[in-house]
Formats: structure tokens, C-alpha cells, sequence
């Protein structure tokens, strides 16, 4: 298939239009236009266009997965599902994963750190945290090392009721505060003993 021209798109510095003779049109770049060695009347057979227009799949979706990427984390899954989303193939999709990958834009031990931490400090359970890695689409093999990053949880746990219950020792307060530290993430014997040591503290006797 030969090519009859090459014309510089309208308001762009970087973007040209390739014609072929059957009128088939491939936007590509500068560095896809020198790549692979495009000029007016050079004759490509049918495995160079699939080449050509691969490579133009894969810079378009590179583009875009740096536009989603924008200044927030993701991990490699969650990366990969929003491409296939936006329309991007299966291969193009995880080409342009590993791509970030190899660029260092997506770290999922990083990104497994920085949830363990963000959610630790906002005072969330072992259990909460392992169900937002699971939902951002860490891998498990990851979580340990994060994970032991935590400090105590018993300390946390009754860091967290003592400033809920706000001094009380009404047995109702405890009820709701501990039901709240479960929904946190908090296991009932973490619960249990922050309760337990809370109302000790104030010379109160506890049953949960």
C-alpha cells in the first residue's frame, strides 16, 4: 500500500495525517512518523500498517492512561479496568500497564504502603484495611509487609472509643461506640479489651 501524503494536522505541532491510496487515514507523532520511516510514496506491506497502527493505539493509549492518572494513585488494576473502560483492547491495555510500570508511574507496593498508612491514621481496623486493598486491586502477596507497618491496634482501637465515648460511662455511649469501632474494622476482641479497659479506667465494671 503506498502512501500518497503526509499533511501536518490543523492546530498541532507534533501531529501529522498519512494517507494511503485507498483513503485510509493514520494520525501519528513525530517520533512515529521517524519510526517507522514514513514519507510520501514509500510502498508498506500489510504487517508494516499493523505495526504502525498498534504502535498509534498504544501512544493514544498511553496518553490517556497518564490523563487518568493525573496526580492520584492507582494500582496496576485499577489502571488497567478504567483503559478497558475507555475503550482500550485487552493488549493495549496491559501494554500500557507495564509501560507505567517501567516508567515508575505505578508502584503497587508503594500504593499498598500509602493505603495501609492512610487508613491506620484515620484510625480504621486490620479488617477495613485489608478490604480497601482488596478493592483497589492489590495483590495479597502485598499486603504483609504494608500491613506490619500498623502500630497496636488494641492502643489504637481504645484511642479511638476513649474519644468517642468523651468521658461517659453510660452503658448505651459504650454500646454505640463499640458497634462503631467494629464497623472501623476493629475485631471483637480488640473491641472488647478497649471497652474492657475504658470503663476500668474510670472504676467501671463492662459486659459486651
Amino acid at each position: 500500500m503506498r502512501i500518497d501524503s503526509i499533511t501536518k494536522k490543523d492546530n498541532s505541532a507534533n501531529l501529522v495525517n498519512v494517507r494511503f491510496e485507498d483513503g485510509q487515514d493514520i494520525t501519528v507523532n513525530a517520533t512515529q512518523l521517524a519510526d517507522h520511516m514514513l514519507y510520501t510514496g514509500r510502498e508498506m506491506d500489510e504487517e508494516e500498517i499493523e505495526r504502525l497502527v498498534g504502535d498509534v493505539k498504544l501512544g493514544l493509549a498511553k496518553a490517556r492512561a497518564m490523563r487518568i492518572l493525573g496526580n492520584r494513585n492507582l494500582s496496576v488494576r485499577e489502571m488497567e479496568r478504567r483503559l478497558r473502560c475507555k475503550g482500550e483492547s485487552p493488549e493495549t491495555s496491559k501494554q500500557t500497564v507495564e509501560w507505567l510500570e517501567n516508567a515508575g508511574f505505578l508502584d503497587d507496593e508503594d500504593y499498598a504502603s500509602k493505603i495501609v498508612k492512610h487508613y491506620s491514621c484515620k484510625g480504621y481496623g486490620l479488617a477495613r484495611i485489608k478490604e480497601e486493598l482488596f478493592r483497589r486491586g492489590i495483590e495479597r502477596d502485598l499486603w504483609d509487609d504494608a500491613l506490619s507497618q500498623i502500630d497496636c491496634l488494641e492502643d489504637a482501637a481504645y484511642e479511638l472509643l476513649e474519644k468517642r465515648m468523651k468521658g461517659s460511662v453510660d452503658k448505651a455511649d459504650l454500646r454505640k461506640s463499640t458497634g462503631f469501632l467494629l464497623r472501623r474494622g476493629y475485631s471483637h476482641e480488640e473491641t472488647r479489651l478497649a471497652a474492657k479497659k475504658y470503663m476500668e479506667s474510670r472504676q467501671q465494671d463492662v459486659e459486651l
